[in-house]
């Protein structure tokens, strides 16, 4: 884990995002991580054999019990992309659907900076990697869920 992530977001958002995540009967915590380099979003697709597969997705995965939201932002990122978070900027929403084991399910979204480096994907759980920017065909043309898209327009543009 990276202790010298810098975070702009605050300590009672976090607080009031699980508080009310579970006042709504949400199961499972899930953070996921919008990566935007020159106005072109960072997305990766599913393997075919998983749950959702052949969506294109932002890097994201569950938050473990205890794990903070920001640490397992950070974790889900590595594990998915190779890519180190240097700072968590911005909370951009929520949305919430049902798991693979039907379970009600709260999906996070933060807008990170990250260190340049190498996409290393993890080959079990995705099979490639886009650059996308919101005027692109592929924007439109790729399997993106309809949340997914509305959370990369609410993301200010970098």
């Amino acid at each position: 884990m990276n202790h010298n992530m810098g975070s702009n977001i605050d300590h009672t958002l976090i607080q009031q995002l699980l508080t009310d995540a579970r006042k709504d009967g949400v199961q499972k915590l899930v953070v996921g991580a919008v990566i935007c380099i020159n106005n072109k979003f960072l997305l990766i697709e599913r393997v075919p054999s998983d749950f959702m597969g052949g969506f294109v997705e932002i890097p994201s995965g569950t938050v473990e019990a205890g794990e903070n939201l920001l640490t397992a932002l950070a974790r889900e990122v590595q594990e998915e992309t190779g890519l180190l978070v240097t700072a968590v900027l911005e909370y951009l929403g929520s949305f919430d659907y049902r798991s693979s084991s039907d379970k009600k399910t709260r999906h996070f979204n933060f807008l990170v900076e990250v260190k340049e480096g190498e996409i290393k994907l993890s080959p079990s759980e995705h099979q490639a990697y886009y650059w996308v920017a919101l005027s692109d065909a592929a924007f439109t043309r790729l399997n993106i869920s309809d949340a997914t898209k509305a959370v990369l327009k609410t993301a200010p543009q970098q």
